[in-house]
């Protein structure tokens, strides 16, 4: 049963990483107020006692708001916008908690209407997929006021396994970005090594079993092994999505004369993989890409016997579903 006294948490965005989060707020007893711009998508939360609204603006009279949205101008335009949260004269949330990967600009200019308000902006980018989020192993880096952080931890620590505060200012948007270019570099050198090893005959099940058993081994190359295996393209997070970090991440690096040869490079790769048809794909394609740079033809190996290595989960705080 929720708690009486809590704050009030509305919660903006249920697409597919919104959608699991606050499934996740959801199953641990927080009540939730929650907008989504297809309803339909928001509408299965109801079932675990979450109240649908119409209009951003009507999680205005929220204490806290959580946020999860495509883009920057999706944010500005959810907050600032017609049916805005921030439209509503009289009414504002204390604090608005986003985890979003959005521009510096877009974050600093909703900032600074929410300051105006009076409301705290917390910066709260995560780490994962929606099976990372079922699986109990989100990862959470925060910025902002140290005040507004600790007063959004609890709910962070409800779908986050991990919540790290950067700082005061807006750093985890950059440690977000940062992230997202390990993420395209080491998918680009995974797709590589992984083809190289194919063309000289060895089974994609082969070298990425040795590769996830060895020091070189993560849990995000354990996650992406079956779909590169078995030729699974599902979307975690496309090939567009991709391409708007690196350009994001090029773009801080002009600004803080920071060389980036390497990720310069593998955004190039993405580019290509975009320019094919692929971008609305997994941006694990890049696998496609580099195999038929190679002349290598991909036949899934069909192997239902390898595992993501992310479950079970850790805890059972997503096993819930509406």
């Amino acid at each position: 049963m929720a708690d009486q006294d809590a704050p009030t948490i509305g919660w903006l965005g249920t697409g597919r990483m919104g959608f699991e989060m606050a499934l996740r707020l959801l199953n641990s007893g927080t009540s939730l107020k929650v907008w989504n711009r297809t309803r339909a998508k928001a509408e299965p939360l109801a079932a675990l006692g979450a109240t649908i609204v119409d209009r951003p603006a009507d999680l205005a009279d929220c204490d806290i708001v959580f946020s999860i949205v495509s883009s920057s101008d999706v944010f500005v335009e959810v907050t600032l916008g017609e049916d805005g949260l921030f439209t509503v004269e009289g009414q504002r949330p204390s604090l608005l908690v986003d985890s979003s990967t959005i521009s510096a600009e877009a974050s600093e200019q909703v900032r600074q209407a929410a300051d105006k308000l009076g409301c705290a902006l917390l910066a709260a980018p995560v780490s994962g997929s929606p099976k990372v989020i079922k699986s109990g192993r989100l990862g959470v880096v925060a910025s902002g006021p140290k005040e507004a952080f600790e007063q959004a931890r609890p709910y962070l620590e409800r779908f986050g396994n991990t919540v790290t505060y950067v700082g005061e200012n807006d750093h985890a948007r950059l440690v977000k970005i940062c992230h997202n270019l390990i993420l395209g570099v080491v998918t680009q050198v995974l797709a590589e090594t992984t083809v190289l090893a194919e063309k000289a005959g060895i089974n994609r099940a082969d070298y990425l079993e040795f590769i996830n058993g060895s020091v070189m081994g993560s849990v995000f190359s354990a996650y992406k092994t079956p779909g590169m295996v078995n030729l699974d393209f599902t979307p975690t997070f496309t090939g567009h999505l991709l391409r708007k970090d690196f350009e994001l991440g090029l773009a801080a690096a002009r600004e803080l004369d920071v060389p980036l040869p390497v990720s310069a490079q593998v955004h190039q790769k993405v580019v290509d993989m975009i320019g094919n048809g692929l971008g609305d794909e997994d941006f694990s394609h890049l696998l496609t890409m580099a195999a038929r740079g190679a002349g290598v033809e991909l036949v899934s190996e069909d192997r239902d016997d390898v595992t993501d290595g992310l479950t079970p989960p850790l805890d059972d705080l997503s096993q819930r579903r509406p």
